[in-house]
């Protein structure tokens, strides 16, 4: 379950607009702000346990009946993992969605084509958050695509400590 914070609106409005500026969520946004400090596999594991956690609530908003929030948090999870798993291979920071879909054929290069497969099903939700096409049950069947991905991501990783 979500952790909620109280700050001030205008506060909130600048964590929105710098986090939509850079073309990320306003979790990770946060996420890069408060792990500044940490050593690429540190980062690694923040990011891939806030892939875990947004998974599940895109389960929790998909419960819900709230499809366009459920897409983006499943978008958000696959996003954070491939970028944590760059932080945990290669130390790097993937900043851009360019960078994410080049990185992404490397991540299917180790675990196979279905990491791909599930790479373009969480696309497609990011894509049905902003124009809202897409059903209840395609929602629920990208969840269980990039469920497999993070989930094997985070495997690999905790897999080090």
């Amino acid at each position: 379950m979500p952790e909620v914070l109280s700050v001030p609106r205008v506060v909130a409005e600048r964590v929105r607009r710098e986090a939509e500026k850079l073309g990320v969520s306003v979790e990770e946004y946060l996420l890069e702000l408060v792990s500044r400090g940490l050593d690429p596999e540190s980062k690694a594991r923040e990011y891939v346990e806030t892939a875990l956690e947004l998974l599940e609530q895109g389960r929790e908003e998909l419960e819900k009946g709230n499809v366009r929030q459920a897409a983006e948090k499943t978008w958000g999870s696959a996003a954070l993992a491939v970028k944590a798993h760059a932080y945990w291979r290669e130390g790097k920071r993937l900043a851009s969605h360019g960078e994410l879909w080049e990185y992404v054929d490397r991540v299917a290069e180790e675990l196979g084509d279905w990491a791909r497969d599930s790479w373009y099903a969480a696309s497609s939700m990011h894509t049905c958050f902003y124009e809202g096409w897409c059903t209840a049950r395609q929602v629920e069947r990208a969840i269980e695509s990039v469920s497999r991905l993070v989930k094997t991501i985070a495997e690999k990783i905790r897999g080090r400590e």
